[in-house]
């Protein structure tokens, strides 16, 4: 009973976080599309009620629904083929008080049978609305300044000059995935399976916006969240734009991570071998996090929505790998060389099938880590992101390895 109510306790809670999301946009903004491949901001304003609804009044319980119309409206996002971009217009989504009635009305009927919900469908609705929390987050860094209505700002973060470095991880093992014993799991987590990776050396620090810039310097194209003014560079934070934080993590596609470990003699790091430098250790012991056995504190991490943007790569508390390899988990995800696949086994989760299988495609990389808006619940090992390759907007960097 204590599981179930401290999981109705975290939705309430992910609710407000997506909530005040929401309220950070202007009333007549709400029909803007921030990135052109996805929904306008007023799809994600219903979607969020309306998987809730699907996923636990219709499949869960069986209730009869308010608006079938909305349910099936506001059903799925989108992820169109590069150069497929919606083209649908403001006036083919609903008004925003009838979104706001739709989702007040689903809230207070889902309240009513939480307590004879399933714990399972209870994960899927609490981990999905914070993956949206994030997704929304970088929605709202493209969208103008002048259309919303605060300017979040993060708290000045400081470290060390980076001493950029490689370091020798021996060969060994990696545990990739989820034992089905272990609890809550999305299915692309299933099941748990031992891999060898041979050694390798990885770079200390993510690749930071100093070294991209050479890179740029010497031909290559900018990042999304980089502007030029005149001879200087910037940064588009959340509230707007600073000078280019050199010690900061670049953010880039996969694209260009790719470009930029082969600019510099080097390769992307596959998923076991993130795996391998950041729960791995000389012991054949693998750790639950980087730095040990310790639950990640927020305060001391860039992930959990406590920051908007990123911190120096230097800047972490929370310590690093067995292996000495810093900041693998927060401040940014990061690009692996695997297509994201099916683990051996893999049985699509039947309350949401369609979560990854469709993704199957090769056309899709995984990345590890986490975000600054990253929930914590989303940092166990187990959890894998993933992404089309030229897809700019996402919080992701990347680090280099030599085989």
């Amino acid at each position: 009973m204590e599981a179930r109510t401290d999981l109705i306790r975290a939705l309430t809670q992910a609710r407000a976080c997506t909530d005040a999301l929401f309220a950070m946009v202007r009333p007549d903004s709400l029909y803007e599309r921030p990135i052109p491949e996805r929904h306008r901001i007023i799809f994600y304003l219903g979607h969020l009620e309306a998987f809730d609804w699907n996923l636990i009044g219709q499949r869960g319980v069986n209730l009869t629904s308010c608006d079938p119309d909305f349910d099936r409206l506001f059903a799925f996002g989108i992820d169109p083929l590069p150069g497929q971009l919606p083209h649908d217009r403001p006036s083919d989504w609903p008004s925003v008080a009838e979104v706001q009635r739709y989702n007040k009305a689903v809230r207070q009927t889902i309240d009513t049978v939480l307590e004879e919900t399933a714990e399972q469908f209870l994960h899927v609705a609490l981990e999905h609305r914070l993956m949206h929390a994030e997704t929304f987050a970088y929605i709202l860094h493209n969208l103008s300044q002048d259309r919303k209505l605060a300017r979040p700002t993060s708290p000045p973060y400081s470290g060390p000059a980076p001493v950029h470095a490689m370091i020798d991880i021996p060969a060994g093992t990696a545990t990739l995935g989820r034992a089905r014993r272990a609890g809550f799991g999305w299915d692309n987590e299933f099941d748990a399976h031992v891999v060898t990776v041979p050694g390798f050396a990885i770079s200390k620090y993510k690749v930071t916006n100093q070294q991209y810039l050479e890179f740029v310097r010497a031909g290559a194209d900018p990042p999304h969240f980089w502007t030029k003014r005149a001879d200087q560079w910037f940064w588009r934070t959340m509230a707007g734009e600073i000078p280019l934080p050199l010690d900061w993590p670049v953010y880039v596609t996969y694209e260009q991570a790719l470009a930029y470990a082969a600019w510099v003699g080097k390769a992307l790091p596959t998923e076991a071998q993130f795996h391998r430098a950041t729960y791995g250790s000389s012991n054949g012991d693998e750790r639950p996090y980087p730095w040990g056995e310790e639950f990640p504190d927020e305060r001391r991490g860039n992930f959990g929505l406590h920051r908007w943007d990123p911190i120096p790569v230097t800047a972490s508390l929370l310590g690093n790998s067995a292996f000495g390899v810093s900041q693998l988990v927060g401040n940014g995800w990061e690009w692996t060389a695997t297509v994201f696949h099916p683990f051996h086994g893999f049985e699509p989760l039947s309350c949401y099938p369609g979560y990854s299988a469709p993704f199957f495609d090769g056309a899709h990389y995984v990345l590890k880590g986490a975000s600054p808006g990253t929930a914590t619940c989303l940092l166990r090992r187990s959890f894998r992101n993933w992404f089309r390759p030229g897809y700019p907007y996402v919080y992701a960097g990347f680090r280099c390895v030599e085989n």
